[in-house]
C-alpha cells in the first residue's frame, strides 16, 4: 500500500497521485522526491563527499566486510523476498549487495540527501531510488525486507523512523540493521559523521520491541577489532576534530586494510557458526513484524 504524506490516506495504485487529495511527490534532480524541503539540510554533512566515498568504500576493510556479513545473515533468516527497501542508501554500495541476493526482487532505496542518488542508480539501475525521510515513509504494509546500514544513529527521532520501518512492512516481514555500538567508544569521528549517539545493545532490543518488532537474531560485531578500535579512539581525543574531506577510516595502506580484512573474515566465520558475541564496534540485528 502507498501513504499520501500530505493526507496520510492509504491507497493502493500504481501511480502516486493521492486519489483523496491529489498530492504528488515533488522531483529533485531527477529523481522522485517525498521530502524535498529536506534533501539540502545537510545538518553539516557534505553532501559532495558522496562521489569520493563511492569510489573508496569498495576497497575498504569495513564497507567490504559488513557487506559479505549482511548476506551471510540474509541467506540464512531471509533467503527469497519479493520487496525490498533500505533505507539511507548513499552511493548504493550495500544495494548492490541486495540486488545480488535478490536478483527479480523489486527493489527500492531511499536516501535524505538527493546528492548519492545518481551513484546508487548507477550502482542499481533496475532499482527505484528516490528521495524520503525515514520518519516519513510514503509505505504501508509493503515490503518483505526493509533495511537501514548505520542509519538511524543519524536520526534525531529514531523511535520515528524504527515505527515507520515497521509500518512500511508486511506482517511477517524482516528488518535489518547495523548501528554504532559503546557510547564510550564516542569520539570524534562520530562528530565528524554527525551521529546523534552510540547504542548498547540493551537500548537497541529495547526500541525495536518499542516498535513492535520481534528480534530473531541480534549480535555484536567488528568484534575481534575492539582493541584496536578503542586505541584508535583514545589516540583521537588527543587530535583535532575532523571538519572537512573523506572520512579518515576509508583512507586506510593496503597493507593494513588487507590485515584488517583477514581479521574480519575470521570473525564472519564465528558468526557463520551462529555464535553471538557479546562485544563489538557495532550491532546487527535481525528483528520480524510480528
Amino acid at each position: 500500500m502507498r501513504r499520501c504524506l500530505a493526507c496520510s490516506h492509504t491507497f493502493d495504485s500504481d501511480g502516486w497521485a493521492c486519489p483523496v487529495c491529489g498530492a504528488e511527490p515533488g522531483n529533485r534532480q531527477g529523481f522522485m522526491a517525498f521530502a524535498p524541503e529536506l534533501a539540502a539540510q545537510s545538518n553539516g554533512y557534505d553532501p559532495q563527499l558522496f562521489a569520493q566515498n563511492a569510489e573508496l568504500e569498495a576497497k575498504n576493510f569495513w564497507f567490504a566486510g559488513r557487506n559479505t556479513l549482511l548476506q551471510q545473515v540474509l541467506r540464512r533468516y531471509l533467503p527469497s523476498a519479493g520487496d525490498v527497501l533500505e533505507i539511507g542508501c548513499g552511493t548504493g554500495f550495500v544495494l548492490a549487495m541486495l540486488r545480488a541476493q535478490y536478483p527479480s526482487a523489486n527493489l527500492w532505496a531511499s536516501d535524505i540527501f538527493s546528492e548519492g542518488l545518481p551513484f546508487a542508480a548507477g550502482r542499481v539501475p533496475s532499482a527505484h531510488v528516490v528521495q524520503m525521510d525515514a520518519t516519513a515513509l510514503p509505505f504501508r504494509d509493503a515490503f518483505d525486507l526493509v533495511g537501514a546500514f548505520d542509519v538511524i544513529e543519524h536520526i534525531d527521532d529514531d523511535r520515528a523512523a524504527l515505527a515507520e520501518m515497521t509500518a512500511a512492512l508486511r506482517p511477517g516481514g524482516t528488518l535489518l540493521l547495523t548501528v554504532p555500538q559503546h557510547p564510550r567508544l564516542w569520539s570524534r569521528m562520530d562528530e565528524y559523521a554527525h551521529h546523534k549517539r552510540r547504542y548498547t545493545s540493551p537500548e537497541l532490543l529495547a526500541k525495536l520491541g518499542e516498535a513492535g518488532l520481534r528480534v530473531r537474531y541480534a549480535t555484536s560485531f567488528v568484534s575481534l577489532l575492539l582493541p584496536a578500535m578503542a586505541w584508535s579512539r583514545w589516540r583521537q581525543a588527543k587530535q583535532p576534530p575532523v571538519v572537512s574531506g573523506v572520512d579518515p577510516d576509508l583512507q586506510l595502506g593496503a597493507a593494513t586494510n588487507a590485515s584488517l580484512s583477514a581479521v574480519m573474515a575470521i570473525e564472519r566465520g564465528l558468526l557463520a557458526a551462529r555464535l553471538r558475541l557479546p562485544v563489538g564496534g557495532s550491532l546487527l540485528a535481525v528483528a520480524q513484524k510480528g
